[in-house]
């Protein structure tokens, strides 16, 4: 005859077993999961949904609130016939190059846009690593420095790297987020160059 112990892990086996079934009976299919309801292992029904670009004229637009602290601005205006970017060609500095932005309205291209921050690194005779006139051991303790350029330094030339046209689309997942700035004015423009060796002694 089973004792009394054999009998209740028996029970409470049984239980388990049975409680797992019911959980495998409420599983979710792959078309359940995520924000698209599609085949994760397709993508033959995915359609993006449509953009809604603005279609403001530069200069009468609305400036959209940064996302953080010196965040790239979004683009508020209509950017037909802008783009691409090139050597020869950026429309965008016709109107936000400092020397005419304010006669134009326009947002000034920052002071940050118009140096370089990358250091001026060589190789030293025996292998040591040289940034600044000086030589490095460890790369995390060097301060920036700034290199002032004439004009739109080459390494943000590129303005829609990192500057883009927002599609006014409902967002799919509510933002919580909210910004903090530490100045009245953050919210429009950038002081990434007063602060950009915050935290390095």
């Amino acid at each position: 005859m089973f004792s009394k112990k054999t009998w209740i892990i028996s029970v409470a086996m049984l239980a388990f077993i049975v409680s797992g079934c019911a959980v495998v009976g409420n599983a979710y299919h792959e078309e359940e999961l995520g924000l698209r309801k599609v085949d994760l292992y397709s993508e033959k029904t995915v359609v993006p949904d449509a953009t809604d670009y603005t279609q403001a004229a530069a200069g009468e637009s609305k400036l959209i609130q940064r996302s953080f602290e010196n965040a790239p601005p979004m683009i508020p205006h209509d950017i037909e016939g802008m783009l691409p970017i090139t050597g020869d060609y950026n429309s965008c500095l016709g109107c936000h190059d400092p020397a005419v932005a304010k006669d134009v309205q326009a947002t000034p291209t920052p002071l940050s846009h118009l140096a370089s921050f990358r250091p001026l690194t060589q190789l030293g005779a025996n292998g040591e690593v040289i940034k600044e006139g000086k030589i490095i051991r460890n790369s995390t303790d060097v301060l920036t420095a700034m290199h002032k350029r004439e004009g739109v330094s080459m390494e943000r030339y590129n303005c829609s790297a990192c500057h883009v046209p927002q599609s006014n689309n409902e967002p799919l997942v509510a933002n919580e987020f909210q910004p903090d700035f530490r100045s009245k004015n953050g919210i429009s423009s950038s002081n990434l160059i007063d602060n950009l060796n915050e935290g390095i002694k």
